[in-house]
């Protein structure tokens, strides 16, 4: 029986593998993931200008694994048998003593006419058809939006939108082509983004109307065509869409035991703790956690997850009961290309200003990151 397996390799499951040795772990660890690399997605938004490529934002993590002598074994999950501690993958099964999981979740695809949007973080390739097809249009209209999930609705991703919005709003005007677009902005909230702060939305509201960008908020989606978006309140023309739907757990969860929240997560306790299960854990975006309304599921937090997951598990391994909790905090850049909008939240604090410096801030902090996975 392996000691400790971790499944996953995104930012979740490989900041457990760190702090897992730098908390003196010396005892076998076997990460689980189909292949070994790891994707910088919050770098996407940088792909319709050309200022990153799939070489620039993927990361062979076999050297990061080898380097904290960690075993790699290929593989998707099909199932988790907790009753056996038992994990089936595609092509077998490995038995494990503690597990941790960070196998991230997946988008919702239930919209009617989902196929024809482009749902930028779901992979580069997605992303690059949509920057391909803006590259070679003269004009029309941009629509951008997402939505969460209407059983966990803290379960979106909507950071990004923003970016994008902004972000080709400003490559257009670089280009000269701004006045040949529409550009319009839609969601089911009418005031969409709250978990950034009441001070935040309103400044991304005005943000757009400075812009000339137009909004369609306050009404639930109902679905999508080639060229249009609709809604309850209406539908609007969109010659191109870029849309992030809500999320939910991973697809092979159905075949488990584990239980899982409203929304289909895998449901944690305070110190991510599968419940009911002592040597099970889940950090990022696998899991439902306890706190506020306005826990982001965003890499700073998956890492304090994944921090949290590694130190009670140890704690476990001592005959100790859990007593650390993750640190429930936002902390984000909303990039506009040539600037960008600084945002934190935690429990006592909520502030945000700007600056054109934040955009090199912010890929400064992609170098810095990634420089102890290559």
């Amino acid at each position: 029986m392996t000691p400790i397996v971790i499944l996953g390799a995104g930012f979740a499951a490989l900041k457990a593998v760190s702090v897992l040795r730098k908390q003196g772990f010396q005892h076998k660890i076997t990460l689980v993931a189909p292949k070994p690399e790891l994707f910088y997605y919050p770098s996407l938004i940088w792909i319709p200008a050309g200022l990153r490529d799939k070489a620039a934002l993927t990361i062979n993590i076999l050297p990061y694994l080898q380097r904290h002598h960690v075993d790699y074994r290929v593989g998707s999950v099909q199932c988790i048998e907790p009753q056996d501690n038992l994990i089936k993958l595609n092509d077998g099964e490995i038995h494990y003593d503690r597990l941790i999981i960070a196998t991230g979740g997946r988008f919702i695809k239930k919209l009617a006419g989902i196929e024809h949007v482009h749902i930028p973080c779901e992979s580069y390739e997605a992303t690059k058809a949509y920057s391909d097809k803006l590259a070679q249009m003269q004009g029309g209209t941009l629509a951008f939006g997402f939505s969460s999930n209407p059983n966990e609705p803290a379960a979106m991703r909507g950071g990004p939108m923003f970016e994008f919005l902004f972000g080709i709003d400003t490559l257009l005007r670089q280009q000269k082509r701004r006045n040949s677009f529409k550009l319009v902005f839609f969601s089911p909230a009418s005031k969409p983004g709250r978990r950034l702060g009441e001070k935040a939305v309103d400044n991304l509201l005005k943000e757009m109307q400075r812009r000339g960008i137009e909004t369609h908020l306050g009404h639930p989606l109902q679905g999508f065509t080639r060229n249009r978006v609709k809604t309850e309140g209406g539908e609007f023309h969109s010659d191109l869409t870029l849309f992030m739907p809500g999320m939910t757990g991973p697809a092979w969860l159905n075949g488990s035991r584990l239980p899982l929240s409203a929304g289909g997560f895998i449901q944690a306790d305070e110190f991510c703790q599968v419940a009911g299960y002592s040597g099970i854990y889940v950090a990022g975006d696998s899991g439902s956690f306890t706190g506020p309304d306005w826990l982001p599921k965003q890499a700073h937090i998956a890492d304090l997850q994944a921090i949290s997951a590694v130190k009670n598990l140890l704690a476990g391994l001592d005959g100790k009961a859990p007593t650390h909790r993750f640190t429930a905090e936002l902390i984000c850049i909303v990039d506009t290309l040539d600037s960008g909008v600084l945002v934190f939240r935690n429990l006592k604090h909520n502030f945000m200003f700007k600056g054109f410096w934040l955009h090199w801030v912010k890929r400064f902090f992609e170098w810095f990151y990634l420089r102890a996975y290559r």
